[in-house]
């Protein structure tokens, strides 16, 4: 049927092209999310790359399979985005008036990825190269590590590492050598693995279970209501709290509770509604709004949980990336 599909795609038949693509429309964005770190980024290149397979079928020569050559495709098209951007950080107008952090952070352009978006994804097993699973290559501690490599590294690291492909498929891919590839992969591991939560922590609850509602709610309880010693309380004692792509970092119960402190003085509690991003609880964050009966959206939580503690806090802002998960932007 793919041949037949082809055959009719070259002759310029839309919906022939169709049934070529769309099986892999979902694992391509997220590839691209991947690399990229942005859902926007990521839709936007996903049609850049459909457009490009479309214009060059005749090139296509079926030596790989469909799937590898889009994958070839939108891969380049997220490294050639890198690089035109230079990405956004750098124009950060920086945060004042806030507790001292812990360490600054290197800053990173990231957004978070909505687990609807995810439902599309074919539960396809990778390649027998591959040292990572699905699921585990789109939390959110993962997209971090990547966003610190520089863009070959995650490109080769994902391919390799969370796909399966082997060093001679990635080479073609990348207009490149294996013994690159393999020159890149080994940087990128040894940078990413340190990057990557210890070995033998508690793994975090089933989603939606009970273990996860229970810590969940509690959180959202304790930070609706300004109770920032109940939040204190499921923190573990190294957890961190980040806010990408500003570089503030802090660590530790006492620093992220004089953190939540000081931003529930100045802006009050919020008003929380969940959502899930990068397969972990989160929440659209609401701030009131001075004299009216409206709370607007401000930005996302995402939770890292440890058992039944919480091991991390990454705190959103803006919210260019929110009508993707269907959070409203006021609340009444």
């Amino acid at each position: 049927m793919t041949n037949q599909a082809l055959e009719h795609a070259r002759a310029g038949e839309e919906d022939a092209f169709r049934e070529l693509t769309d099986p892999y429309r979902r694992e391509l964005q997220v590839h691209i999310y991947r690399i990229v770190g942005s859902v926007h980024d990521a839709e936007d290149l996903l049609q850049e790359t459909l457009l490009a397979a479309w214009r060059g079928l005749e090139g296509f020569e079926g030596r790989a399979s469909v799937r590898a050559w889009l994958y070839r495709i939108a891969t380049n098209r997220s490294l050639d985005a890198l690089r035109a951007t230079r990405r956004r950080p750098e124009n950060l107008q920086r945060m004042t008036e806030m507790p001292k952090p812990t360490r600054h952070g290197e800053a990173i352009w990231l957004e978070p990825f909505p687990d609807v978006l995810l439902e599309g994804v074919p539960d396809q097993a990778p390649g027998p190269e591959a040292r990572y699973e699905t699921k585990e290559a789109i939390e959110l501690g993962f997209i971090v590590g990547l966003q610190h490599l520089s863009p070959p590294q995650r490109a080769v690291l994902v391919l390799r590492d969370v796909l399966g492909y082997r060093a001679e498929e990635v080479a073609e891919m990348l207009d490149t050598t294996a013994h690159s590839v393999n020159n890149l992969l080994r940087r990128a591991r040894a940078a990413f693995e340190t990057r990557l939560p210890a070995a033998g922590r508690e793994r975090a609850p089933l989603p939606d279970s009970k273990g996860e509602r229970d810590t969940v709610g509690r959180f959202a309880d304790a930070i609706q209501t300004g109770d920032i010693e109940g939040v204190v309380a499921l923190l573990t004692d190294d957890a961190w709290l980040s806010m990408p792509p500003e570089p503030y970092e802090y660590q530790g119960p006492a620093a992220i509770g004089a953190f939540l402190s000081d931003r529930t003085i100045r802006r009050g509690a919020p008003m929380l509604v969940p959502t899930r991003a990068n397969t972990q609880p989160a929440f659209g964050a609401y701030f009131p709004t001075h004299e009216t009966e409206i709370a607007r959206l401000y930005g996302m939580i995402v939770l890292t949980l440890e058992g039944p503690q919480i091991s991390a806090i990454t705190w959103f802002g803006g919210n260019s990336a929110f009508p993707q998960f269907g959070l409203p932007r006021v609340l009444r």
